[in-house]
């Protein structure tokens, strides 16, 4: 994996109307190489990310880069090494068939592929003389995974991309898109809130919250450093302060207390007991709990 970042943003920032922030400063950091895991609940601005990447959407304040370009004045040139998903399944050219519009799209991209292209049509499923308007959710999802990996571009952005499909074709996608990461060099930026289905393929994760970054590290880091701890402490107890703004959820029960905090294990287990706490257990979590944790109620700034 390379030192040199594929996706950069800074300061990103984009308003619907006065009220609604979409993004809020977001500083996004892609390695080269990397599958980077965009994580979210729906509206937390993951797709207008997207689409300021693509320049499909101009932000109020930052600028974005592809590869060193700058999407706003570079727009063609970013979008010619991109893969792109789309949330949404609608299609701008629902009267054509698929064959046709596979055959539109690959006029595009000198790269394309068409033994490829022919793979990934079998693998996927996609009926060629289907018109795209009257293609289901699943296989509208289908055909765009075709159109999108057989150019084999270096970047892929996939929002929601298992979205609409059932179980065994997510499945054979999934390990499809594996196999296309194996072959091809390619940086992978995945948005979602269905962290646990694609969480074995990222090596970088991200979570957005209400349009901000609240968190961006490696997958290694957020695992080592995002733990819960349980704690027995003495009656009137409160938390050290340094600890506070680590703190991402936390409940007690009498002089038992369980907390999820961020920071390196063997430094917020001294900084308890220097605090009179106890500490009775300390419990790595799943990367999607832990990525989850970031967006609970009781996150503090």
């Amino acid at each position: 994996m390379s030192d040199a970042f594929a996706v950069a943003t800074h300061g990103l920032s984009m308003r619907y109307g006065r009220e609604t922030a979409a993004l809020a400063g977001v500083d996004l950091r892609v390695p080269e190489g990397a599958v980077y895991l965009l994580i979210g609940p729906n509206g937390a601005g993951k797709s207008t990310a997207m689409k300021v990447l693509l320049n499909l959407e101009r932000p109020d304040a930052g600028r974005a880069e592809v590869f060193g370009l700058d999407t706003a004045s570079r727009g063609p040139e970013v979008r010619a090494q991109v893969g792109y998903i789309p949330e949404s399944h609608a299609h701008d050219y629902a009267w054509m068939t698929c064959g046709r519009l596979i055959e539109h799209v690959a006029a595009h991209y000198p790269a394309w592929d068409p033994a490829y292209a022919a793979h990934l049509i079998e693998v996927f499923g996609v009926r060629l003389e289907r018109k795209a308007g009257t293609l289901s959710k699943g296989e509208a999802r289908r055909l765009q995974f075709v159109l999108a990996l057989a150019h084999r571009p270096p970047l892929l952005l996939l929002d929601e991309p298992t979205d609409g499909l059932d179980p065994v074709v997510r499945n054979r996608t999934l390990a499809q898109l594996a196999e296309h990461l194996a072959d091809t060099p390619t940086t992978v930026v995945i948005a979602t809130h269905h962290t646990h289905e694609v969480e074995s393929l990222a090596d970088h994760v991200g979570v957005l919250r209400e349009g901000r970054l609240v968190a961006q590290m490696t997958r290694d880091e957020l695992r080592r450093t995002v733990v819960r701890y349980r704690v027995e402490v003495p009656e009137g107890w409160q938390p050290p302060p340094e600890l506070r703004p680590a703190s991402l959820r936390r409940s007690r029960a009498g002089r038992e207390a369980q907390w999820t905090l961020v920071g390196e294990p063997d430094e917020v287990t001294a900084r308890l007991a220097g605090a009179g706490a106890t500490v009775r257990d300390v419990t790595p979590l799943a990367l999607e709990e832990a990525a989850l944790a970031f967006l609970a109620e009781e996150v503090l700034a």
